[in-house]
């Protein structure tokens, strides 16, 4: 009797072992696919940020280039 008692326990505490596996196992992979997601968040943000800084250099040097004209033109109609 105290055998099958003792063997039933043992099974009960295998199969709940086994449940907090598996549970361990979903955890770990919802962990990695919320990095995986996180991380193509940063890249698709950085991606952004980088468009963006470079849209604004090209403009900047457009402004500078267009001001660089301008003052050449002056100085040449200031030399006629």
């Amino acid at each position: 009797m105290r055998k099958i008692i003792l063997a039933a326990a043992a099974a009960g505490a295998a199969l709940t072992l086994s449940a907090c596996s598996e549970g361990a196992d979903e955890a770990v992979d919802s962990s990695m696919a919320d990095a995986e997601a996180n991380a193509d968040a940063g890249m698709e943000a950085v991606d952004s940020a980088a468009d963006s800084a470079m849209a604004a250099v090209d403009s900047a040097a457009d402004s500078g280039m267009a001001a660089v004209d301008s003052a050449a033109t002056a100085v040449e109609s200031a030399a006629e």
